[in-house]
């Protein structure tokens, strides 16, 4: 497959070769299907496949163009895999886990179904851990995803199938989902965009609970563009005004009254490895050079480590407690760890949790009055070895657990505010670093522009792996 394939297309450039029809569905499938057959066997990124009913949804859709339909579907005829715990009714979707290695679910996730309805084809899964727990994507189903870039390296987690896809050419965008940075994360390791939405703008599907809002669906894809179009299509509706968001960079307009709070280690609080801090540092003199005005003040973050910790093991107890007692033992070591301490929780933790949070959203309220923006690194790591569940060290500092390594994202999604990773450089070894841009709560569109400004300044993401 060369560099001219349609798979390498952004979405908003295949979704007009189609309306055009300069290009057909069933070749564009076709094309999907002959790239994962090239990258799978190095990435291991797509672990279930529909061809035939795939190939019959895009010969359907060239039919409905043929006809001369009007009112089409924006993306009739785009092929996508979806995360493998997405439900997606008909298809199997595991959740990474043997309990459910050929479970087939009759239902279909909000997500995956508003791509549908927009007239994408389901053509398969994206690797994923064990039900979503860990920032590897590694299972004892299908085994290791590796990072497209160098395959002896991780592809992050947990939507790291779906970012080795879109990084490799399989499609151009995908759905995953973020608790701790499980769009952020494989993102930055695969050098392409990925966005943890506000709260609410993708809908959670019932009946999941509703109470729960550590863990936001969200979308990756090779552009800010693609990344912006997809929340457009695919956000609540009816959707408020708020709810444009894709970036309008006007001839002539900068971000010359865009305040930008910029630190790559939170003054201090992440520990960063040497090449992260200088390849995210140097984009200090892009954001100059774009007319922004720079900051070093950052919120105070104290409380959010324990926010994330006590909101990410209730979330997992209150999934996973009826799978824990009817198939005991039957999880990973470091997810089992998740669920006993969210089955630990007294009534007095979550006391403290509610006052802690209040704590929290009042300081990013106030830091968001006076900046637009907060910038500061995605991963504290370069891509780790695919061998590892999680890296050990940064630096010649031993990690202490299993969460410290990602509290660049895990403290963010903690304050429930908006947070993409758009491409930032490479190291000296040629591994992707992303750097993250985070804004108020409702502000994703606030967020995408300044990713989208930065995305046009360095044309960092236009670099592809040699795969």
């Amino acid at each position: 497959m060369t560099a001219e394939s349609p798979t390498w297309l952004s979405l908003s450039e295949q979704a007009e070769a189609l309306n055009r029809r300069e290009l057909s569905s069933v070749e564009l499938v076709n094309a999907h299907f002959e790239r994962i057959d090239e990258i799978n066997p190095a990435t291991n990124a797509v672990v279930t496949r529909q061809t035939e009913r795939a190939l019959a949804a895009a010969a359907a859709a060239d039919r409905r163009r043929a006809a001369g339909e009007g009112d089409l579907p924006v993306l009739l005829g785009v092929p996508m895999t979806h995360k493998d715990t997405h439900d997606t009714a008909g298809m199997r979707t595991t959740y990474g886990s043997e309990l459910y290695a050929d479970h087939v679910p009759q239902r279909t996730s909000t997500i995956v179904a508003r791509l549908q309805a927009a007239g994408v084809i389901s053509t398969g899964k994206s690797n994923v851990p064990e039900f979503a727990a860990g920032a590897h994507t590694a299972n004892r189903v299908f085994g290791t995803t590796k990072n497209p870039y160098d395959p002896t390296r991780s592809a992050a987690g947990s939507s790291g199938g779906a970012a080795a896809a879109i990084a490799s050419g399989v499609q151009a965008a995908g759905d995953g989902s973020d608790t701790g940075g499980s769009l952020r994360l494989p993102a930055s390791f695969a050098n392409i965009v990925g966005l943890r939405p506000s709260p609410g703008w993708i809908p959670r599907t019932l009946s999941e609970s509703p109470w729960q809002w550590l863990s936001q669906p969200g979308f990756m894809a090779r552009t800010v563009d693609d990344v912006a179009w997809l929340m457009e299509v695919c956000s609540r509706k009816p959707a408020p005004a708020s709810a444009n968001f894709r970036p309008r960079l006007d001839d002539g307009d900068d971000l010359s009254r865009t305040v930008i709070g910029f630190s790559p280690d939170l003054a201090g609080l992440l520990e960063l490895e040497a090449e992260v801090r200088d390849v995210v540092a140097g984009a200090e003199t892009v954001f100059a050079g774009l007319g922004a005005r720079l900051s070093e003040s950052v919120p105070d973050l104290s409380a959010a480590r324990g926010v994330f910790r006590t909101a990410r093991a209730y979330e997992f107890a209150a999934n996973l407690r009826d799978i824990d007692a009817t198939h005991p033992g039957s999880l990973k070591p470091s997810l089992q760890a998740d669920v006993n301490a969210g089955l630990a929780l007294t009534a007095r933790d979550f006391f403290d949790f509610d006052q802690a949070r209040g704590q929290l959203q009042a300081e990013m309220d106030d830091y968001f009055s006076a900046h637009d923006v907060l910038v500061t690194v995605t991963s504290q790591v370069l891509p780790f070895s695919a061998e590892e569940e999680y890296p050990t060290m940064i630096n010649s500092s031993p990690i202490d657990d299993y969460l410290a390594w990602v509290d660049s994202t895990t403290l963010i999604s903690a304050t429930g505010c908006p947070a993409a990773s758009v491409p930032s450089g490479f190291s000296s070894t040629g591994l992707p670093i992303g750097l993250q841009i985070i804004g108020p709560v409702g502000g994703d569109a606030k967020v995408l522009r300044v990713a989208r400004y930065f995305e046009a300044a360095t044309g960092h993401a236009l670099r592809r792996p040699a795969l």
